[in-house]
């Protein structure tokens, strides 16, 4: 019997008022890099990066669930109310676990929903972290679809997320992984996609903000899959321009949930910008 590297423990953090039990998973030695997922999913997209021994040797990988995803529950009384992520909680609870696992200003990599609000944070609190990678991340991303779909009582809200993001995968994609990438939306709970969308969709704060972001200070590299339809590299490369110093890549054969879907083909993009994140001593 062999065990993967990775562990996985609990921490108990408090986000505006109310504590939350968080999933984390953990490994390598090395620069802090904490790692975020995608709206409706959890940080078994993050595995293939967790597992990398070439990639872990010189950093300390953090994938954590959001609260109401994977194994992180709901908070105490969420029966009674309907979740609808904000910008100001996300950064809270990004903040508040990054604190609560003592790391030294982190790397941030963040994935779509994960990649807007690392952009967020790399605009209102820069000096946390020491480098932004966003993932699929752009200033703003209005619904072309009705996010209601992912909750109703005559649909399988997580059969209906699976059914909208698989336009968003890769045609490259292996078909095992493009499988596991969609159980991850079948399994999400009750209104948790429409929730998240309900932030990626709707708060269009991040535009004005993009002009603050100090990539002399806090490098910011944004990666973007030539596959997706939801944050194109058109949108991509209009954020980035936005960003004074910020730098972006369009990944070939990959879509919207690169190192999920098609680990091997994203690992050399994540490496590269990996290495973008170190910051001459004297600036």
């Amino acid at each position: 019997m062999s065990f993967e590297p990775i562990t996985g423990r609990y921490l108990t953090v408090t986000v505006q008022g109310r504590r939350q039990r968080i999933f984390v998973e953990m490994a390598g030695e090395g620069t802090p890099v904490l790692c975020l997922h995608t709206a409706g999913a959890d940080t078994r997209q993050w595995r293939h990066i967790l597992n990398d021994a070439g990639l872990t040797k010189d950093h300390r990988f953090y994938a954590f669930d959001m609260p109401w995803h994977g194994k992180s529950l709901p908070p105490e009384g969420f029966q009674t109310e309907e979740y609808l992520l904000t910008t100001e909680a996300y950064i809270e609870t990004v903040l508040a676990v990054s604190r609560a696992l003592g790391l030294d200003r982190p790397i941030l990599a963040g994935c779509s929903m994960g990649g807007r609000i690392a952009l967020q944070l790399a605009a209102l609190h820069g000096e946390a972290f020491s480098g932004f990678i966003a993932i699929e991340a752009s200033d703003f991303q209005p619904a072309w679809y009705d996010i209601d779909w992912f909750h109703r009582p005559d649909a399988h809200g997580g059969e209906m997320g699976a059914a909208l993001v698989s336009a968003n995968i890769s045609t490259h994609a292996p078909e095992a992984e493009r499988w596991n990438t969609l159980w991850m939306f079948m399994q999400s709970g009750p209104g948790v996609f429409r929730g998240d969308l309900s932030f990626y969709t709707r708060d269009d704060s991040l535009i004005g903000r993009l002009a603050r972001i100090e990539t002399a200070r806090t490098p910011v590299h944004i990666l973007v899959g030539a596959y997706d339809l939801t944050c194109t590299p058109e949108d991509a490369r209009r954020t980035a321009a936005a960003i004074p110093g910020a730098t972006c890549t369009v990944m070939e054969e990959l879509g919207h949930f690169p190192m999920s879907e098609h680990p091997a083909a994203f690992r050399p993009f994540f490496a590269d910008a990996l290495a973008r994140m170190k910051v001459p001593a004297d600036v």
